[in-house]
């Protein structure tokens, strides 16, 4: 480590006698030492800024859902449109962060491409870029999962509230069925011991029977409905999220191998330099034999002359 020193204000030295020399007046100069100081911002580049992008939408996503929670698990402070007007917005959003980490894979695709020679050799150069590419999309990929993980979560308590309300209204609609046959039984009776002294009372009590019956036929069919729908979009969430844990798994793979490549290109550059090493070494040892055998060579034909 005594070797090295620190050669910075030497830097700034030269930059300001050159600066001065070249007829700068103060303020460029000043602006000149300043950027040693203060660094301009790095431009960021396309992928970059694609990838800040689908953040940002994840992470206007998971506020949507943290906003919109209690309103569409608590069935008491929103309809059923309105749920399905949520989970529309929600389904749209996911779509358009799932095409985004495509493009941005894609791109990763199409870079790995180009950065192979005529031979089908990759630069091992650009090989670490490449890897946290890859990992760039593997950490949106992990995000949209964990948030579509609790959208899932979501559904399944509506839909678990859909099958509890549901339940119960089967189980009323069988006592009511039953309590009419019970009380038709005796109603019969009752009409036969009278000599059909009642005959409106009977069709009044049969008319309301059959009027809950219909409604509550019609709530169920409504229920059911409601019910099968959100099965259909809960099977269809899951299948999407499938779809991401199958992308995210390829994808770390593939991370792991790029990052293998990195290691094995990392070392091949080491041995690389330790024979770039051994070469100067050898080099040099030759070249002083050589200015050796010259001097000696030189020093004895002048010894023998001088002896002649």
């Amino acid at each position: 480590m005594s070797r090295f020193r620190d050669r910075t204000e030497d830097f700034k030295d030269a930059v300001r006698q050159s600066a001065i020399s070249s007829g700068f007046n103060e303020s460029k100069l000043a602006a000149i030492m300043a950027s040693f100081i203060i660094h301009k911002p790095r431009q960021r580049t396309p992928f970059l800024k694609s990838a800040l992008k689908t953040l940002e939408s994840i992470g206007a996503l998971d506020q949507f859902l943290s906003k919109h929670r209690k309103d569409y698990v608590d069935r008491h402070r929103t309809t059923e449109q309105e749920r399905d007007s949520i989970e529309h917005e929600v389904t749209a959003f996911v779509k358009a962060c799932k095409e985004q980490i495509d493009v941005l894979k894609n791109c990763i695709n199409d870079e790995e491409a180009s950065s192979k020679g005529w031979l089908g050799i990759r630069d091992s150069s650009n090989a670490d870029t490449i890897a946290h590419k890859h990992g760039v999309v593997l950490i949106l990929s992990e995000k949209l999962h964990s948030v579509t993980a609790q959208f899932d979560q979501m559904r399944a308590v509506r839909f678990q509230e859909a099958i509890n309300r549901a339940m119960p209204r089967r189980k009323l609609k069988k006592v009511v069925d039953s309590n009419s046959i019970d009380t038709s039984k005796p109603l019969n009776l009752e009409h036969r011991e009278t000599n059909e002294n009642q005959p409106e009372r009977l069709r009044v009590q049969q008319e309301l029977l059959d009027d809950e019956t219909r409604a509550l036929q019609v709530e169920l069919t409504s229920l059911l409905d409601a019910v099968q729908d959100t099965e259909t979009k809960m099977v269809e969430m899951s299948a999407l999220n499938h779809l991401m844990s199958t992308h995210v798994l390829q994808q770390a793979q593939q991370i792991e191998h790029l990052y293998d490549q990195a290691v094995e290109a990392t070392k091949n550059v080491e041995l690389g330099n330790k024979e770039l090493s051994q070469a100067i070494q050898r080099n040099r040892s030759s070249r002083t034999f050589l200015v050796l055998f010259f001097f000696v060579l030189t020093f004895s034909i002048l010894f023998l002359d001088w002896y002649n």
